[in-house]
């Protein structure tokens, strides 16, 4: 009890402190607007991120702490017209890529409510079903299969895990295992393509154009890069994630299941056609020049309603408003941050930060080795604290200027950014798909934290081997030209 109250005393005294701090550095902001004080470079940075996190501490939403610390900056500690302030809100979201984010959330709503998920699992369950761990190695397979249409991690892992958890369970899985295999297979969804994630990346690097190493001008990544960047990558961990399903269903001596015929195989390869079909419609319309990856976002949320409510009737009429308002409340809830977000990058680039931070590591000689290490390091810590969107909206424009000069390229840079953002996903205390295999598992977060583990070490291996070996990103880009 005495332990108790005192742990309750620290608390109520930290509280105040968390408040007064952010107080303390707009206070400073108007102390150094008026000369009070003086403030060098290096103090404006450095107030820049203190104002940022300690806001973020508060409790306060990441897209508003954004906007507020942009807003504070500029209007004590530079000379930018308010007016252009306004601007930026506005045209912060007219890119072309932003509208694919939309209708990927809304094609993926489509597809997590219908019978695309069901169907794909049986289709991989006929395939797989019969090697060890059957159920969890078609998990696996399911939820790569399931990436390639919805582009959302958390979608993957209800649509998959809501229906194969519970079979596996009554078949006599530990609920750990399944847990484990859903929870890190799911988060497939960012890096196999279309990929939100991937679009996020995307728009934040949008128009940044930096020198590299001799001189040459390198720009952003493009969608299209991106995506099909992700292929290879995502085959490469789906299929080292279903190696360690393998081994620790032998190992364990779980359970398998009867070898399907080759008529079952094919009957359930004919009742997941349409759904498997959309993969081929998305892709293969990009990459022959059919449409843009944002027609093709647009194109595969018309294909997810057709196929849902017409072909496979699992969604009826009623359900349909509800799913359109669900998938724009989370647009919105997107939107929001891209547009804060957006001002936080035009502050970064007219304060020259990355350029700064870029000399400062060149410097002191660290090489791209050394700054992906450091990357990796800052983005794993980030995504305890933030969710994978605001951790990209945030960090992208900022890091991007410094791999490009240091000769990283950043299609590579990229899928290594999204492999970043998977780990986050599947650690605590924000990983988002623990929380929703966590409600449908019933599992408490600790307890989960500890199911994942052995996937969740594969990943960490994964995103070295990412790392440090280019080409397995851009092998593909490269064959097919996309990538010099």
């Amino acid at each position: 009890m005495i332990g108790s109250r005192s742990h309750q005393t620290r608390i109520r005294g930290f509280v105040p402190g968390l408040i007064l701090a952010p107080l303390f550095f707009v206070a400073l902001a108007f102390l150094a607007k008026f000369g009070v004080i003086g403030m060098s470079g290096g103090m404006r940075t450095t107030l820049v991120f203190a104002l940022l996190v300690t806001l973020m501490l508060t409790g306060m939403p990441i897209s508003i702490a954004l906007g507020l610390t942009v807003l504070v900056f500029m209007f004590t500690l530079t000379q930018v017209d308010p007016q252009t302030v306004a601007l930026k809100l506005f045209t912060g979201i007219e890119k072309f890529e932003i509208m694919a984010i939309p209708f990927f959330i809304l094609a993926g709503n489509f597809l997590t409510h219908g019978g695309v998920a069901r169907r794909m699992i049986n289709f991989a369950t006929s395939m797989i079903g019969h090697w060890h761990g059957g159920l969890g190695l078609a998990g696996v397979m399911a939820c790569a299969l399931f990436a390639a249409v919805s582009g959302s991690s958390p979608a993957t892992v209800v649509a998959i895990g809501s229906i194969i958890l519970p079979a596996m369970v009554k078949q006599g899985f530990p609920s750990r295992f399944g847990a484990g295999v859903v929870t890190t297979s799911g988060a497939l969804g960012i890096l196999i393509p279309p990929s939100i994630v991937m679009v996020m990346y995307a728009v934040a690097t949008a128009g940044i154009v930096v020198q590299g190493p001799n001189g040459q001008t390198v720009s952003s990544a493009s969608v299209g890069q991106l995506f099909i960047a992700g292929v290879v990558p995502g085959l490469m961990l789906a299929t080292m994630l279903g190696l360690t399903t393998w081994y620790r269903a032998w190992k364990n001596d779980y359970p398998r299941m009867p070898k399907a015929p080759w008529s079952e195989r094919i009957r359930a390869l004919i009742d997941s056609f349409w759904g498997l079909f959309l993969i081929v419609l998305v892709l293969g319309g990009i990459y022959t020049g059919m449409f843009t990856p944002t027609e093709a976002a647009a194109m595969s949320a018309v294909y997810a309603f057709v196929i849902a409510v017409f072909v496979y009737r699992d969604i009826g009429w009623k359900e349909v408003p509800k799913i359109l308002l669900d998938s724009a409340s989370m647009s919105a809830m997107l939107l929001y941050i891209i547009t804060n977000a957006v001002l936080f990058s035009f502050l970064m680039t007219s304060e020259q930060i990355p350029q700064q931070m870029a000399s400062w590591m060149i410097g002191m000689g660290l090489g791209w080795v050394g700054f992906l290490l450091l990357v990796n390091i800052l983005l794993l810590l980030a995504g305890n604290v933030m969710e994978p969107s605001s951790i990209v909206l945030i960090m992208a424009p900022i890091l991007f200027p410094v791999a490009a000069k240091l000769g990283i390229d950043p299609v590579h840079f990229g899928i290594l950014i999204v492999v970043n953002m998977e780990v986050g996903m599947c650690h605590p205390p924000v990983g988002l798909n623990l929380y929703v295999a966590s409600g449908i598992t019933r599992m408490g977060i600790t307890e989960l934290t500890v199911a994942v583990w052995p996937w969740l070490l594969t990943m960490l291996v994964f995103l070295v081997l990412v790392t440090y070996i280019p080409e397995i990103s851009l092998v593909l880009p490269k064959w097919l030209g996309v990538v010099k």
